[in-house]
């Protein structure tokens, strides 16, 4: 293996003339003929220091290249500020796309770049900030521009970036994605019907022409189910499935006369919703595919190759057209059933791919030994020693009066961008509640409601909260399916009289916030008031890290902070039961974790070694 070139030794020895070449029915790079074996791996679902040992393991099945989304709403937090590492926000450590991109051509494979605006990836907004909401009458993934004037100053900052990491400048960048699953968004059904606007799609690509983006550019979609209609003459299509790779290259070759056939989405697994039974592959299923498309024979991404974590409250979520009342929110896991798995192991998958790609890959060229799966520990136990009651919670946040109810979007806070993630409250003061009060919400919940009365004696000049909280943004579907505002704003009825003169608070967990919280109480294990919605926070002591996953079996609803990083969500209904606890947000010395619980707690932590497994008898329990 040692007397094997490196990858880039084959493909660039004599020096770059050219990139990616799709002028005839097969790639070439730099004159050479090759086969794309790609993974995908979301840098901001990963750990920064985690990143070498996972392009490694992927170059180590023999990959050649590994793709990635670009999320804008982490990446352009407020308009015109940005964050690509050394940005200050409480995702920096993640958001070093530089840094991944090199880390990725030091372990010799190419990368494949979808820079959205959209990406979906069942992320928050499908990446798109939520900021963009304040702006009224805009038209989402169009050519409006008020929409393009935002995607113009981005990526006039992004693509300066990727630009100087393109492959004929020396760098690992092959291809570029011009907007994402851009098709999809035909309705043949609505009335009037929706069809893409190529006049947007050829904006986008005329924004990367201007920033020196000279790599290929291209579409993906299902090229039997949509065609053309999300793409431009001008641009490379490819395909994304799950199942029957050869009726979808069939398809791509009657649109596309003598180009390469590639699936840019393979998919190798699935993600879950909350309260759903969770995902369960078959690796013979997926063998079975994943050869049909090598013999075909065609490049292919697996997404996910390697699935990570949607951290804190960055899942996003499905809103089918039927009706809102089928929104289905993501977990915080993004294992996906990859390769790779959630915490960097190993599955059946992974030996599938390495032992198909070195029998079908004509080329040979080094790779490295893969390295050991990751060591896992099982903490012991932490007490929960100290909490604080929800009204103390509510008493450390800023107030926003207001006559009428306010959405997340349209707080006057954070520089006037609103509330991106978290919980808000509508408090109402001073009302009159008989047993026979009827609390009536107009609409929807955006997306669930805990209720809180004060007093439960006190029947007069009784205070009422009501506690929304955004369980993610939806990231996938019809254009009109982008207009998500989370909290409450059409109107809440105490006996059918309309409530005004709302006190307003937004949860967002940030770590500035988190980091101030003080006048702790000593946790009562035996004290009813103790056990009510509230934080509740224990100490960790460390020699050692180690990767680990916290089992929160024992509690019910809500999310967990560790070293003010919030971490995901817990929801006793599942199918998650657990959260990945990933050594590099732990420390030596003192760890503090604090749990968000909206119901009742439980009075310990417990660690677990690996994932926990769904009962499905809880949710019923």
């Amino acid at each position: 293996m040692e007397s094997l070139p490196t990858l880039y030794e084959y493909y660039t020895s004599d020096g770059i003339t050219e990139g990616l070449s799709v002028n005839q029915p097969y790639f070439k790079l730099n004159g050479k003929n090759i086969t794309l074996y790609s993974g995908s791996m979301h840098y901001f679902r990963v750990p920064q220091e985690f990143w070498r040992d996972r392009l490694r393991k992927m170059r180590a099945a023999g990959l050649n290249a590994v793709e990635t989304y670009v999320p804008w709403n982490l990446h352009e937090p407020e308009p015109g500020s940005y964050d690509f590492g050394h940005g200050g926000t409480d995702m920096q450590e993640f958001l070093d796309i530089e840094k991944f991109l090199k880390t990725a051509q030091e372990e010799d494979l190419l990368a494949i770049v979808r820079p959205g605006p959209f990406i979906c990836a069942e992320f928050e907004f499908g990446g798109l900030p939520s900021w963009l909401l304040r702006e009224r009458g805009i038209k989402f993934r169009t050519s409006d521009e008020k929409f393009m004037s935002h995607v113009t100053r981005y990526f006039n900052v992004l693509l300066k970036i990727l630009a100087l990491l393109q492959f004929t400048k020396g760098g690992p960048i092959i291809a570029l994605q011009v907007e994402n699953e851009y098709g999809s968004t035909e309705d043949t059904d609505a009335n009037p019907p929706v069809v893409p606007d190529s006049v947007y799609v050829e904006q986008l690509r005329q924004l990367m022409l201007t920033n020196n983006i000279t790599e290929i550019l291209f579409t993906s979609d299902s090229p039997y189910d949509h065609g053309s209609v999300g793409s431009l003459p001008t641009l490379f299509q490819t395909a994304n499935f799950n199942t029957d790779p050869e009726k979808q290259f069939e398809a791509l070759k009657k649109l596309q006369k003598d180009k390469p056939s590639m699936a840019t989405e393979f998919w190798s697994g699935w993600f879950s919703h909350w309260s759903e039974k969770p995902y369960e592959g078959n690796v013979e299923v997926f063998r079975n595919v994943y050869e049909r498309i090598l013999e075909y024979p065609a490049s292919v991404n697996l997404y996910m190759f390697h699935g990570g974590t949607s951290w804190g409250f960055l899942n996003g979520a499905n809103m089918p057209k039927v009706s809102q009342s089928t929104y289905q929110p993501d977990i915080t896991s993004y294992d996906y059933d990859a390769p790779l798995t959630e915490y960097g192991d190993y599955n059946e998958k992974y030996h599938v791919v390495k032992e198909l790609i070195e029998k079908y890959n004509p080329i040979k060229t080094r790779l490295p030994e893969a390295p050991e799966a990751p060591k896992r520990i099982a903490y012991p136990n932490v007490q929960i020693d100290k909490y604080l009651p929800y009204n103390e919670i509510i008493g450390r946040l800023p107030i926003i009066q207001n006559m009428e109810l306010l959405s997340m979007e349209w707080l006057p806070i954070n520089n006037n961008t609103g509330q991106k993630f978290g919980y808000i409250v509508y408090r109402k003061t001073n009302i009159t509640i008989t047993p026979e009060t009827v609390l009536k919400i107009k609409g929807y919940v955006y997306d669930s409601v805990n209720v809180y009365i004060n007093d439960h004696q006190t029947l007069v000049n009784a205070t009422v909260d009501l506690m929304v909280e955004n369980l993610g943004r939806n990231n996938y579907g019809g254009l009109d399916q982008f207009y998500q505002y989370k909290g409450l704003w059409e109107g809440v009825f105490l006996d059918d009289q309309e409530i005004f003169e709302w006190q307003i608070f937004p949860l967002e967990f940030k770590k500035s916030w988190t980091q101030n919280l003080d006048k702790w109480v000593d946790f009562d294990s035996t004290n009813q008031a103790s056990l009510d919605t509230g934080l509740y926070k224990g100490t960790l002591m460390l020699n050692d890290t180690q990767d680990t996953f916290l089992d929160m079996t024992k509690w019910n609803k809500g999310m967990v902070i560790v070293n003010d990083f919030v971490l995901g969500r817990f929801w006793r209904i599942g199918p998650q039961q657990s959260l990945y606890l990933p050594a590099p947000l732990l420390r030596n010395g003192t760890n503090e974790i604090i749990v968000f619980e909206q119901f009742a707690p439980n009075d310990e932590l417990e660690f677990s070694e690996n994932p926990v497994a769904f009962n499905q008898y809880r949710k019923f329990g």
